[in-house]
Parts: structure tokens; sequence; C-alpha cells
């Protein structure tokens, strides 16, 4: 809110300072029907028109990293196998023949896994969107004379639903050594799209508590005490900030997994990693919205009921977007193991319909 006082003083300023020239002149004079200052409350509506971004994931796993592949199931391997590159007839029979059960354990064969994929990667057909949203909105004008105004709008913080899009999946590749006995099969080409997350488990992804304070400058058409309707335009800047995050529960949850796989790698078990086995980790969700400005354009309407009661309507577009960013930590360590950012296109189309009063 500091930053959007500052900002309309600095737009106003001009304004006032040509008001100082003329000398003698009281600012809270009111002049017939004219008055300084006005002030309305009613009903604010935002309609998001952004639509969603790709999410964009990393973690600490560096392509090319070399883990110990430790206890997985002959079930888990071979449905990791990249069907690219199958495994030949002969192969295949030995791990029947040496492991008969799809629940066998091959870590006395397992040796390492050269792991690709994981470091950075982009989610097609994924993102977040926000919803549509209604709360009492505040508006405050400084009349400069009967044309020109600022205005200062904002509205009872609401609470946005942030919806998901598509799902998120890690592109997992590697190659396979495996050692002891297993040696004879040589390196194994490993594929598999981890599933993380699926965004659209639930109506909403996430909500989030929406603070939108705007400052315009208006001019309005007409005379007052002769127009009762008067049209009036306005552009300015709308200034963002987004807390008390919560995230969907059954997401957040397949975030720790996902947190647990990465550790699991980490500690040289990265059979455990694919069939997603809880780690030595503690994990941790955290959700952060950055800050934002917008600008703003209105197109709105006031009709007097006389010279202190009025009704007012407007529609507004702000051309806003934020960034958000998902961590996953262990807090065992305090190490960050998966990132993912996605950039929030809000673009919200906002109407508002009110009564106030000029004093």
């Amino acid at each position: 809110m500091r930053k959007i006082i500052v900002l309309a003083c600095t737009i106003s300023s001009p304004f006032l300072m040509s008001q100082i020239t003329y000398a003698g002149y009281d600012f809270f004079k009111s002049d017939g029907n004219f008055k300084r200052f006005s002030v309305s409350a009613g009903w604010l509506h935002a309609m998001p028109q952004g639509k969603a971004n790709n999410m964009k994931n990393s973690t600490v796993i560096a392509d090319g990293t070399t883990a110990e592949s430790g206890s997985i199931s002959k079930k888990t391997f071979l449905d990791a196998v990249d069907p690219d590159y199958p495994l030949e007839d002969w192969k295949l029979a030995a791990i029947n023949l040496l492991f008969p059960n799809d629940d066998s354990d091959l870590s006395s064969v397992s040796g390492t896994t050269t792991i690709n994929g994981l470091q950075n990667w982009e989610s097609a057909n994924t993102g977040l969107e926000a919803k549509d949203v209604d709360t009492l909105g505040i508006m405050m004008n400084y009349h400069f004379n009967d044309h020109w105004s600022l205005e200062l709008k904002a509205g009872v913080p609401p609470k946005v639903d942030i919806a998901g899009k598509g799902q998120v999946y890690a592109p997992f590749s590697g190659i396979s050594k495996p050692d002891g006995i297993g040696v004879v099969l040589g390196d194994v080409m490993l594929k598999k799209d981890i599933p993380i997350t699926d965004l659209e488990q639930s109506d909403k992804a996430a909500t989030v508590r929406a603070w939108l304070p705007a400052a315009e400058i208006h001019y309005q058409f007409g005379q007052s005490g002769i127009n009762k309707f008067r049209p009036y335009v306005g552009a300015g800047v709308l200034y963002a900030y987004f807390n008390g995050i919560e995230l969907d529960s059954g997401i957040r949850k397949d975030l720790e997994n996902a947190g647990h796989k990465i550790q699991n790698i980490k500690d040289g078990q990265a059979g455990a990693a694919l069939e997603g086995r809880e780690s030595s980790g503690n994990m941790k969700v955290k959700v952060k919205a950055d800050d934002a400005f917008a600008p703003i354009v209105t197109l709105g309407a006031t009709y007097d009921f006389n010279d202190k009661w009025f009704a007012v309507g407007s529609v507004s577009y702000a051309k806003l977007s934020n960034d958000a960013t998902i961590t996953v930590n262990n807090e065992n360590t305090g190490e960050s193991l998966i990132k993912a950012h996605t950039t929030i296109d809000i673009d919200p189309l906002i109407t508002y319909a009110g009564i106030g009063y000029r004093f």
C-alpha cells in the first residue's frame, strides 16, 4: 500500500502544483454544486481473462548423475525399460529365470544408474488460472477541478480460487549398469515418465488472498450541477500483493512424495525413487507468489441524485500477471530438492457498481 500512496502522490503532484498557481485558492472549498472529495462503495466483480502457462520444473539431480540403484523389484525395473530399446529375448529369459516373481528384489544385480531428464524440464499443457471473484469495492476521489480527479480504489481483499490445468510428469531417462552376475546383461536403457501430480484432481489447486489497490487519474465529461449523467475515463496503475496461499492437500501430498523420490536418488536408492518409497527426508512444500504492478484503464459514469449523493458504475481492465514458485525442501537438511515455476496471466476485467457521497 505504501508504494501505491507514493505513486499516487507522484501522479497527482503536477495537478496540485497547477492549482497552487492560483493565488488564494482554497482546495477544500465547495463551489456551488462542485465538491472536492467523493467516496463510494459497492459490488466489485473481477473476471480473469488470462490463460495458464506451462509449469517449468527443476530438481537438484543434474543430468548425468550416477546413483546406486539399490533395492528395486523386477516389475518396476522392466516397466522402466526404454520401449525404443527393449531387452533381447535371452536377457529377459535370464532375468525371469533368476528372479521368477514380479516382486523379486534385484538389489544383488542392480548396480548403478546414470540419470538424465530431471535437471530441468517444462510440463506441456499445464499451469494455473485464477477464477472469478466478488468483493466489496471502495473508491475514493480527490477532484482537482470539475473534470480531473485522482482516484484510489481498492476492495476488501478476497480469497481467490486458483484452478489447476494438466498433469505434471518428470521425464526420467537413464542407463542402468547391472553388477554381479547381472553384468552379462550389459547396459540397459531406461525411460519412464514419472507422475508428479494431477493439477486437476480437485476444483481448485490453491486459494490465495489478493490485495489489489490501484491509483488512477480520471477525466469526467459534462459539468457538475448541470449534467446528472457524466461519463468518465481513467488510467493508472494497479499493485498486486498475494498472501495466505493454501495449496490443495492432494497436490501437496503428491509434491511431498516427489521430494522423497529425489531424496532417494541422493541417498543411493534410485530404485526406491522409481517405486515411490518414502525416503530419509522430511518434506516441506512452500508456495510463493510475487508482487506485481500493472497498467489499468477504466471506462465509467456517474449519475447524480443531488449535489451529494450519486450512483457510479465502471468497467476496468488491467494487464496483470505474476510469478508463482513452488518448492519442495528437505527440512532435515534445509536443501531445496524441487522447484516449479509458472507465470499466472490474470488480466482481470473488473466491473463495479456502487453508491457514492460527495463532500
